[in-house]
């Protein structure tokens, strides 16, 4: 038997429509985890797969260096959906990679190296972005990594404040941390966050890796604070399924970015995927379903689990549900027992990231199920 190197779970999928998933049995999950957000629109949306199936007929690949019309269009796209001026597009295959690129452009465009990221926080797994994540479980087998890296308290303005200085090349940051615990950013935090980075002359990154194509109400979870950064990545849920990532920036940051490529940067297919989700998202209102439904959401979950949760926090479709045992245990019982799929986020805190086309009868299915594991 061949190795493989990557943990595997018992339940082998075959098939996905909409908000649910069908295993090799045929069983019906209902995916309140979306494969950590990277489906928005649902398993097999046919906006996506009529896109790329036209796109691989015409033409499957060719370098960015030359002009396609689809990722053209995609640049458009995500130039005009960037909060504020940030309309300057990188394309490459995922959110690791786009945090490190907005990492080695900061450099490139203040000429400094010091980076400041928070607690708890998760930016990839490539050497740079991993030296910007917390957990030592994620660090440790690769140090050393990328040095001059200092992390502080999240949502302490003053702390972060007191970090920025004139060495600083930029502020990462998650405008909500999913892998830390689904804890939302002060509008404080990150109003400061912009003053410090403007007095520095660094550069503020904003990770809406998971937060961004419409999870948290608005296309960007910063949007709900005001805060424009100079640069702002996203993955997971551009492509619906399609591996894309992009770091959007300001002027000044894309004329100093000194020199960076990926092989397969904005290939026809992936953009004609990403093009016609993000299509579809702006088009069909998606981000006022997600910020609907969560809403309905975190309340029947705060009403009807009661004192056997902790807390129920997030925005939008992005809900951390902190319980009172281990969150592995709960999702485990929720799967095998009554095939609903969601996430970890931390050790007691269960995850839910569903696809933001879900109704309130997806969102009462998944309150019913944790209620009896909860019960």
């Amino acid at each position: 038997m061949s190795g493989f190197v990557f943990s595997e779970k018992p339940i082998e999928m075959v098939e996905g429509d909409g908000a649910y998933l069908y295993d090799d049995s045929g069983r019906e999950y209902l995916d309140m985890g979306a494969s950590y957000a990277c489906v928005p629109l649902g398993h097999s949306h046919e906006a996506v797969r009529s896109a790329v199936l036209d796109q691989f007929d015409r033409l499957t690949y060719v370098q960015a260096s030359y002009p396609v019309e689809v990722r053209t269009r995609l640049y458009e796209r995500l130039a005009g959906i960037g909060p504020g001026d940030l309309d300057n597009v990188w394309l490459c295959n995922s959110g690791t990679e786009a945090n490190e690129a907005a990492l080695k452009f900061a450099r490139a465009a203040t000429g400094n190296s010091k980076i400041i990221a928070t607690k708890l926080a998760f930016h990839g797994r490539t050497m740079g972005s991993l030296a910007t994540t917390w957990k030592d479980k994620y660090k440790k087998p690769y140090e050393p990594l990328m040095g001059n890296v200092e992390f502080v308290d999240y949502n302490d303005p003053d702390a972060l404040a007191a970090a920025v200085d004139e060495e600083t090349a930029a502020v990462i940051v998650e405008p909500i941390q999913g892998e830390g615990g689904i804890n939302p950013a002060s509008r404080a935090f990150l109003e400061r966050a912009r003053e410090a980075t403007v007095d520095a002359g660094a550069a503020l990154v904003f990770d809406e890796v998971q937060t961004g194509m419409g999870r948290t109400g608005t296309m960007w979870a910063c949007e709900t604070a005001g805060v424009v950064p100079d640069m702002l990545t996203s993955a997971k849920g551009l492509g619906n399924g399609f591996p894309v990532g992009t770091t959007l920036c300001r002027d000044w940051i894309a004329e100093n970015y000194g020199s960076h490529a990926s092989t397969f940067s904005g290939g026809p297919v992936i953009s004609a995927a990403a093009e016609a989700t993000v299509s579809t998202l702006v088009e069909t209102d998606v981000p006022g379903n997600a910020g609907e439904v969560g809403e309905y959401l975190r309340g029947q979950l705060a009403e009807r689990l009661g004192d056997s949760i902790r807390e129920v926090r997030g925005q939008g479709l992005m809900i951390g549900i902190e319980v009172r045992r281990g969150s592995n245990r709960v999702l485990r019982d929720l799967a095998l027992d009554h095939g609903v799929l969601a996430l970890p986020a931390g050790r007691t805190v269960v995850r839910l990231l569903p696809p933001l086309t879900i109704g309130r009868e997806q969102a009462d299915e998944v309150v019913d199920a944790l209620e009896t594991v909860l019960g």
